[in-house]
């Protein structure tokens, strides 16, 4: 019984200090924000296996210390421009939905806290702005990071296909 009291406790620590934690990084001009309790590690990019009939957002898949991942262009998952890879390109690994994906970025930048208080909700669809990827924007100083929904990067479908055997 104390043993799980412990545990509980811990988690209790460990969820408290991770909130309002995010990890930011860079997609051509614009600063997005991923709740750190998603994220799991960050690679450089490495050699990616393409597999066919995969939308083309989904690049094909890794193998992390032997584990298979699917990784994910973020770029082409909002109908950006693909941009070649370089050496500041990484994989953020992030755990949705029970898989981890790899969400290929331009850039990461740093590990920030985003009060609750200084995030906002996004403009409404009626002023133009639909990305249903995006669930608040976080004001910092004078500029702000978009706010990820990580539930949202795959729907239901995606989600059944990459959880399938590879």
């Amino acid at each position: 019984m104390a043993q799980l009291k412990e545990n509980i406790l811990d988690k209790e620590y460990f969820e408290d200090t991770q909130k309002d934690k995010y990890l930011t990084f860079s997609m051509g001009k614009e600063e997005y924000g991923i709740e750190i309790r998603y994220v799991t590690e960050i690679i450089g990019m490495q050699a990616i296996t393409e597999v066919p009939e995969l939308p083309d957002y989904i690049k094909g898949i890794i193998n992390l210390r032997g584990k298979i991942i699917p990784v994910m262009d973020v770029r082409l998952r909002f109908k950006k421009e693909f941009k070649e890879y370089n050496d500041r390109t990484c994989i953020i690994v992030i755990d949705i939905k029970d898989i981890s994906i790899g969400l290929i970025v331009d850039a990461v930048s740093e590990v920030m806290s985003i009060a609750e208080q200084d995030i906002v909700p996004p403009p409404d669809s009626k002023t133009g702005f639909h990305n249903r990827y995006v669930k608040g924007i976080g004001k910092i100083d004078n500029g702000v990071k978009l706010l990820l929904d990580c539930d949202k990067l795959l729907n239901d479908e995606e989600t059944e296909d990459l959880s399938l055997p590879v």
